[in-house]
């Protein structure tokens, strides 16, 4: 019998202890609008080559065997001079020529980079994206006259006939001298041109294009290919490289970290993984960019892209994404805001989709699959999570309630059902996501206001304010940021880190454009 009370007393002391340990860390965490959040840095990735990622190129100092690496198309009667100088390609004529090197196949998503040394005369140097046959072509170029530019034209030919011949600067080029580099940032329905030499990557021009001929079809992606294109009449022009990349494009925003399907914090290679949009003009131009960063410093480092198949020949670049690697069913899964509905295509409706992939789509150029749920309207940002206790599928998102206004809805299923159980709440709402801290969830979401919002979990009742120095506006900005607070474990270097972004517009584009920002990185410390 004693042996039999002490090991009863044995137990109980061990569940006390458990009791005490789990409640004292528990209780370790402090509530959120007590944390301090103290900036740390902050970065535009603006056409980063340290973070391209390759698809292709055409390097003079590599290339044995031109006519087999860079084969030539020649348009006209003439055909130009081709050399290699000095690690240039150098490409002449004395007559009127137009033709096209070969140097990769073709993304509608990708950066088209031409990196120049000279030009001569009189002509245009771009890139050409075609067919085996050349019956489709579409060619994006800027005309020079001697050392100065002199227009930037797009020209669309269809069934072997020009179908579009315009001009598409945004700007005026007087005074500008041959510029190092020409960048043509491609963007499914649209593309941006820009133009650099020393410091910032100036626009030049824009285009909207896909009534025309719509590039993000996937036939576009497996039959067309890249090729430098060139028309001389009596010129020259001399390049250092032609490349092809998955790039930063000029801002990133709209920044949620990557979970697991109930919510935990998606941990992996040391490094925390957040889908970002990479920023081109406006709504339908944006891409959803895949990025990583260590935990204890500001290494943030682009992984990939990811585009969304619907499964009717189209490949759409929705952003506004969460992706959560469900661990029970071993699929990548999430949702996304179907932004694309506003690239010319008059019988979709802005909506959120369910998006899927058994395959890792954090890394290189990844296609996931994508279906309606139901959720047709002005609605986005959305976050969701399995919850345990509930055992429901929960979604926080933003929706249009003369404003936009965070509400949490409730389904049985990841991917459809969904009901309405909380919300909206009184505050302009946008970038809403959820954070356990102990063992408790909170809703957080950034406003118009110059503030970010904690709300309770799931009841959506206003906890308070984010305690933040030097936030990521100043008087005059926009600040519908995304907080993208997130907690980490015990004994991590930092318990709580915050990724946002600011409202900067890039500067030269024509028309409306939400073309923000850059990265903002807070560690939260617990108040004294």
């Amino acid at each position: 019998m004693k042996d039999r009370s002490m090991t009863r007393n044995r137990t109980t002391l061990i569940f006390v202890t458990l009791f005490l340990a789990l409640n004292l860390q528990a209780q370790n965490y402090t509530p959120p609008d007590q944390i301090e959040f103290v900036r740390q840095g902050v970065r535009r990735l603006i056409f980063d080559q340290d973070q391209a990622i390759p698809l292709a190129s055409l390097i003079p100092s590599e290339i044995i065997g031109m006519d087999t690496m860079h084969p030539v198309h020649v348009v006209t009667d003439s055909r130009p001079d081709i050399s290699i100088e000095q690690d240039l390609l150098l490409i002449k004529s004395d007559m009127q020529t137009e033709a096209s090197l070969w140097f990769g196949g073709f993304n509608p998503f990708a950066t088209y980079t031409l990196d120049l040394n000279l030009f001569r005369g009189t002509g245009a140097i771009g890139v050409e994206f075609s067919d085996r046959d050349k019956k489709e072509r579409f060619i994006v170029a800027v005309s020079f006259k001697d050392n100065r530019l002199t227009d930037a034209r797009l020209r669309i030919v269809k069934g072997g006939e020009t179908v579009t011949h315009k001009s598409i600067l945004t700007g005026s080029l007087e005074g500008q001298s041959i510029p190092g580099k020409i960048i043509i940032q491609m963007l499914g329905s649209g593309l941006c041109l820009f133009s650099q030499d020393k410091g910032l990557p100036i626009a030049i021009g824009q285009s909207d294009f896909s009534q025309v001929l719509d590039l993000r079809e996937k036939r576009c992606l497996q039959s067309f290919q890249s090729s430098l294109y060139c028309q001389l009449d009596n010129g020259a022009v001399s390049l250092r490289s032609a490349k092809s990349a998955i790039s930063t494009g000029i801002g990133q925003a709209d920044i949620r970290a990557m979970t697991y399907e109930d919510g935990s914090l998606l941990l992996d290679q040391g490094r925390l993984w957040y889908t970002l949009s990479i920023r081109g003009r406006a709504l339908p131009h944006h891409i959803q960019g895949v990025f990583s960063m260590s935990p204890s410093v500001f290494d943030i480092r682009l992984e990939g892209i990811v585009v969304f198949d619907r499964d009717d020949g189209l490949l759409r670049n929705e952003i506004s994404s969460h992706i959560f690697y469900d661990r029970p069913s071993k699929v990548w899964r999430g949702l996304t805001t179907g932004f694309t509905a506003y690239a010319n295509i008059k019988e979709e409706k802005k909506q959120i989709l369910a998006i899927e992939s058994h395959e890792d789509p954090r890394f290189g150029f990844s296609i996931m699959t994508a279906r309606p749920m139901g959720m047709v309207g002005d609605i986005e940002d959305s976050h969701i999570l399995f919850d345990t206790d509930a055992e429901k599928w929960r979604l926080l998102t933003c929706e249009n309630h003369k404003g936009y206004k965070a509400v949490i809805l409730e389904s049985d299923h990841w991917d459809h059902g969904y009901q309405r159980i909380a919300g909206p709440v009184e505050e302009n709402s946008t970038g809403t996501s959820i954070q356990k801290l102990g063992d408790t969830r909170y809703c957080f979401s950034g406003s118009s206001a110059r503030d970010i919002f904690i709300y309770s979990y799931p009841d959506l009742d206003k906890v308070g304010t984010l305690k933040m120095d030097l936030p990521p506006w100043n008087e005059t900005s926009g600040t519908r940021v995304w907080p993208n607070v997130v907690c980490l474990s015990q004994g991590s270097t930092f318990k709580y880190i915050a990724l946002m972004m600011d409202r900067y517009n890039y500067p030269g584009f024509s028309g409306p454009h939400w073309s923000y920002g850059a990265l903002y990185l807070y560690y939260g410390y617990d108040s004294d």
